[in-house]
């Protein structure tokens, strides 16, 4: 062969080659997850997914997928797409095969990206938002480089250089830096809720301090984790009272006064996300650890009579599973209680076994909420040492600890109203054991742990009930005998009991022969083993048992918490068949999605074990998630819009680099810090922004998705209230403790034969922040619910902002916002009698900007008007301004409308 032929077939194969590679090589790689998965969510998984699986086959899974369908053979054959029938019945002219069947057909571009992707192998891949946070490679180079749009900037804001890309990418830009006095208001009101305080503004406006000194400032102030708070109980649908028909008042205000706490001391998100949801398993769990749990507490209780209390049980731990997954993951479970995910790849299974978690909890939706834990003065706390020092000296370190637990939360015990066949017998309004002389009842499956004493909560109106507790049956060995006569309210007594060992049925009969026919002995609420004190022949032993008996009857402070079952105890977790609890179907153990981090085998299959796994810097959504609602707090927009669902149905992200930066941050560099996390992002160029809008960029970006200006959201309903009180130095700064009513419109607690009323706070507790405000689940505080705020019968992630009449009329006419009104006139007033110069002072004090010629002359007009009016009407002069113990002018009234006017002004409730 010549040279010259070798020549020429090499040639030609180097062209083949690289025509080849150009034809087919060069192809660039679908993502799976922002390109298919969105078509196969639109057009396909409603008939073929989680809910639905027509003809076999199903495309929430990859095994699904490529499995074999009823026809017997695959819908999706990899690297062959002509040959797949889904591209055939795609493309079918015949309307009676073509898919999704009698609806829109795909576009040609559609067809043709999925044509590609099976051409590819059809392989699939992670939604976004599962895929782990990984350290983000360009940061270094961010702060190597300097920020363009930052310039000049010795501390140029990662965050800043993420937004630039994508105004450039839009062809927007940076608005300028918003007005200096406006920005601190604006920060102030992020931070801590409220304006910044006369001796800041000086401090800022003088120069004394920057605005990073100032931010530092505000994140030091208590009113910091006041405001934050109340976010964080919209997620934990915390509220004083149990919801439901009678929604009688529950004590849960400890749990907000720890979220209050937490927030302040900055406590680190991982270690604030432990406590909560599994406090009492940490060892040695402190008094705040175990009020933490209370998170889950907040589930709503039904005590109305006829309810079956298992129901509502089953119903909270749902919640609870539910609540987790919205709050720490942003994932939508509540579906897969009935059937798999539609959308995302989340098994039914998976949801019961994440529902086992929860399901070993004592709580079981009793009238008294137990177990509650106790909050203890000193001198009890003091006598309760003095038990546990006795109890360990004379019986050993182990009984004392389960006597401490159940002086701190009562527990382990048998609720009365797991009693069953009865024989003259009932649960008394589906809720308490009561017994008829001569009748009987079974606790069955009781493990009393050996124990010589039984403790039982009763109350009773008669004397003279004798009460037997025989093992197995009525011909069963006697265990205990004893007679209880008439208490006032209910009691614990103590009484001897025979040691046994095991689970056994409790056979329980009473006779009295004073009894009427039908007439119940006494109302038991629950029995407990606790065993008699040591040490009984030795000194001092009757001053500790007198102690004990105190304690018993605790009547103070007690707050429900979560206690994990004891072994003995312990419920087994089953799939509810099509979502019902009736229909009970396999047995699961505690586990999580496999979609999701891997669990760790150094954790406890437990809620702490959940807990460490929702927390590992492996998972990929509880830091995406912090990060998201923290953003959106500040900006009223989420870097994800759909704040509770970052699942496949979900927003795309519209800074998805960003978001992982500040999550990847927040997790490893501030160590979970969330005042870190905030300072960096108040920090920003990005955030200082002015929030002016011209109708050239409201054209392009209509939301501020992109961010090329200032965040300018109405205030929340909190806020608004505190505001007005602030700005007319009313607010109370009392922080903690039992939540307060204050003042509201008469008629609107309309109560159901609960015996309650809303009786008006008096003094400071009629000016305290609004997060301490009494929050009645059918009946919520009427200027918060005009205002957007939620009724907390369940986790809300985000409050829907709504502009309506309805607000204009709480803030001219609800006595809070009248009573402000009144005192900011006289401060008004009291700055300078002549009315334009208090005007304008008045506007600077609200908004810290000067009042323009124009504003200034429409109110002056106002007071003009109304002091003609009030000077010839005194009556309706002193039924309007609300001072006590003051003579009221025509001036003073006038000036109190223009306050009032003030205090509607669109740029007062919403922040600049």
């Amino acid at each position: 062969m010549s040279s010259t032929r070798i020549y020429i077939l090499l040639s030609t194969a180097v062209v083949l080659t690289v025509f080849g590679f150009l034809l087919f090589g060069n192809e660039k790689e679908l993502d799976f997850s922002t390109q298919i998965k969105p078509i196969l969510n639109k057009h396909c998984i409603s008939c073929h997914g989680g809910v639905k699986k027509n003809g076999g086959f199903s495309v929430l899974f990859r095994e699904e997928a490529l499995a074999i369908t009823e026809s017997g053979h695959p819908a999706i054959i990899p690297g062959d797409p002509n040959n797949s029938e889904l591209i055939k019945r795609l493309t079918e002219s015949d309307p009676e095969l073509r898919m999704p069947y009698d609806k829109e057909p795909l576009s040609e571009e559609e067809i043709d990206l999925l044509k590609t992707w099976i051409k590819q192998g059809a392989n699939w891949g992670k939604h976004w938002a599962y895929e782990p946070v990984e350290e983000p490679k360009e940061v270094q180079e961010i702060f190597q480089a300097g920020i363009s749009g930052n310039s000049g900037s010795q501390n140029p804001n990662p965050i800043d250089f993420y937004v630039e890309e994508k105004l450039e990418e839009f062809g927007l830009a940076f608005s300028p830096v918003e007005n200096s006095n406006k920005l601190l208001r604006r920060v102030s009101l992020d931070i801590t809720g409220l304006p910044p305080s006369d001796s800041l503004i000086s401090l800022y406006e003088n120069g004394k301090i920057s605005y990073d000194e100032a931010v530092d400032y505000l994140l030091a102030q208590p009113t910091y984790g006041e405001k934050w708070a109340s976010w964080w109980l919209d997620l934990a649908r915390y509220a004083d009272t149990k919801g439901y028909e009678r929604d009688v008042s529950r004590t849960l205000w400890p749990f907000r006064d720890y979220v209050i706490k937490s927030f302040n001391k900055d406590k680190p998100f991982d270690q604030f996300t432990i406590e909560q949801l599994a406090g009492d398993l940490l060892p040695n769990p402190t008094e705040e650890q175990l009020t933490a749990t209370a998170f889950h507490r907040n589930t709503m209780n039904n005590d109305e009579g006829g309810t079956q209390d298992e129901e509502f049980r089953v119903s909270a731990v749902l919640d609870r599973l539910n609540t987790t997954y919205e709050v720490w993951q942003s994932t939508t479970m509540a579906c897969v209680q009935c059937h798999s995910h539609p959308y995302d790849p989340i098994r039914q299974e998976e949801f019961y076994e994440s529902a086992a978690f929860f399901n070993n909890t004592r709580d079981e939706d009793t009238h008294d909420e137990e177990p509650r834990l106790r909050f203890y003065s000193v001198k009890e706390k003091t006598d309760i040492g003095k038990i546990l020092n006795w109890v360990e000296e004379y019986k050993g370190e182990e009984a004392a600890k389960k006597r401490k637990d159940f002086l701190t939360f009562f527990e382990p015990k048998y609720e009365a109203h797991i009693a069953t066949d009865f024989d003259k017998a009932e649960l008394v309004d589906t809720k308490w054991l009561g017994i008829w002389s001569g009748g009987s009842a079974y606790l069955k499956n009781i493990d009393t742990q050996g124990s010589d004493q039984l403790l039982m909560n009763y109350r009773t109106g008669m004397d003279g009930s004798k009460i037997t507790i025989q093992k197995d049956g009525p011909e069963g060995e006697i265990l205990s005998q004893f007679t209880i006569n008439k208490t006032k309210g209910e009691v614990i007594g103590a009484f001897p009991f025979k040691e046994i060992q095991g689970q056994n049925d409790l056979y329980i009969s009473v006779f009295n022969p004073n009894a009427k026919p039908q007439q119940t002995t006494s109302i038991i609420v629950w029995f407990a083993f606790v065993p008699t004190l040591p040490g009984e022949d030795q000194n001092g032993y009757d001053s500790i048992q007198n102690s004990w008996q105190n304690i018993l009857e605790f009547k103070g402070t007690k707050l429900p918490i979560l206690i994990e079952n004891p072994e003995y105890m312990k419920r087994e977790t089953r799939v509810f068949e099509r979502g019902n609890w009736l229909m009970l179907g396999e047995k699961v153990s505690p586990g999580v999605p496999k979609e999701l981090n891997s669990w760790k085998s150094e954790w406890p299959k437990n809620r702490l074990g959940f807990a460490y796994w929702m927390v590992d810097q492996e998972n990929p959504l509880t830091s995406r998630t912090l990060v998201n609602r923290v953003w959106d707090q500040l900006f009223g927009r989420g870097l994800v819009s759909t704040l509770e669902d970052m699942g496949t149905q979900s927003d795309p992200a519209s800074h998805p680099e960003l978001l992982d930066y500040l999550a990847w941050e927040t997790m490893t560099s501030y160590d979970w810090s969330i005042k870190k996390l905030i300072k960096q992002i108040v920090t920003s160029k990005t955030y200082k922004q002015s929030s002016v809008v011209s109708p050239e960029l409201f054209a392009k970006d209509p939301q501020n998705k992109w961010y090329a200006r200032g965040p300018r959201v109405r205030l929340s309903a909190e806020q608004i209230r505190d505001q007005a009180l602030a700005s007319a130095e009313l607010l109370s700064h009392k922080m903690y403790g039992p939540s307060v009513k204050p003042p509201q419109p008469e008629g609107i607690w309309q109560t159901v034969y609960n015996g309650e009323s809303w009786k008006e706070a008096e003094g400071e507790d009629r000016y305290r922040r609004g997060v301490y405000t009494f929050i009645k689940r059918t009946s919520p505080y009427p200027s918060f619910i005009t205002f957007d705020a939620g009724s907390r019968e369940v986790c809300i992630s985000r409050r829907i902002v709504t502009n309506t009449p309805l607000q204009a009329l709480v803030t001219l006419n609800d006595p809070v916002y009248l009573e402000a009104a009144s005192h900011l006139g006289k401060l008004m007033i009291d700055q300078n009698p002549n009315p334009s110069k208090a005007i304008a002072y008045g506007y600077e004090k609200l908004m810290l900007v000067p009042i323009s010629e124009q504003k200034l002359k429409v109110l002056t007009s106002l007071y003009q008007e109304s002091f003609k009016e009030f000077k010839n009407d005194s009556t309706a002069m002193n039924e309007f301004v609300l001072l006590k113990d003051m003579q009221i002018t025509p001036e003073l009234a006038s000036m109190t409308v223009v306050a009032n006017a003030l205090m509607n002004l669109d740029e007062f409730l919403t922040k600049p």
